[in-house]
């Protein structure tokens, strides 16, 4: 497994893993903490494991949270996915780069999202199940969602958003969020 940082978001990497394959499918490490270690990631500091599972089209995002934010390593276990990173640290030197993952369970490459970035993707298989790592446990108080067709982020959904939650539906622009992330 190794860690490639991703040039466009200061903090953030991509780790890529080494499935072994044969005749019966593949077997991949999908976590390594000397690997996250290496480039500065203390594994301890998550402390929950969570999975959602999205059909084609279903677009979740874009979302983060206010206050001391909240660090994710984000796999696509099953299925394939258009992944999206925002940053929206304002002291970072990356502040609004965006970029855009295709990860898939073929691969089992995992995104490290740094705190205070924006997240969110769209299914791409029948099926896709998304794997989160995450640093700090949830507090609903403290979440922040952006509109995920707000035009000062363009950005370039590879389907149609076949569905949405209501809070994501409801979500305000990126300067909305810009304002109460102060």
């Amino acid at each position: 497994m190794k860690a490639i940082p991703v040039p466009t978001i200061a903090g953030a990497y991509l780790f890529q893993p080494t499935p072994h394959r044969d005749d019966r499918g593949f077997f991949s490490r999908t976590f390594d903490a000397d690997v996250a270690r290496s480039v500065g990631i203390e594994p301890e500091t998550f402390v929950q494991d969570s999975v959602s599972r999205s059909y084609r089209g279903v677009l979740r995002g874009m979302h983060l949270r206010s206050g001391d934010g909240e660090a994710k390593l984000v796999r696509c276990s099953f299925g394939e996915v258009f992944d999206v990173v925002v940053d929206l640290r304002r002291e970072s030197p990356t502040f609004r780069n965006r970029e855009f993952f295709r990860l898939s369970g073929d691969t089992q490459e995992s995104v490290y999202i740094p705190a205070g970035c924006a997240h969110g993707f769209q299914a791409l298989s029948d099926i896709a199940d998304v794997s989160y790592r995450i640093d700090r446990a949830h507090n609903p108080d403290e979440d922040v969602a952006i509109a995920y067709d707000d035009p000062e982020l363009a950005i370039p959904w590879p389907l149609p958003a076949a569905l949405v939650s209501a809070r994501d539906s409801a979500a305000g622009s990126l300067a909305e969020a810009l304002e109460r992330l102060g």
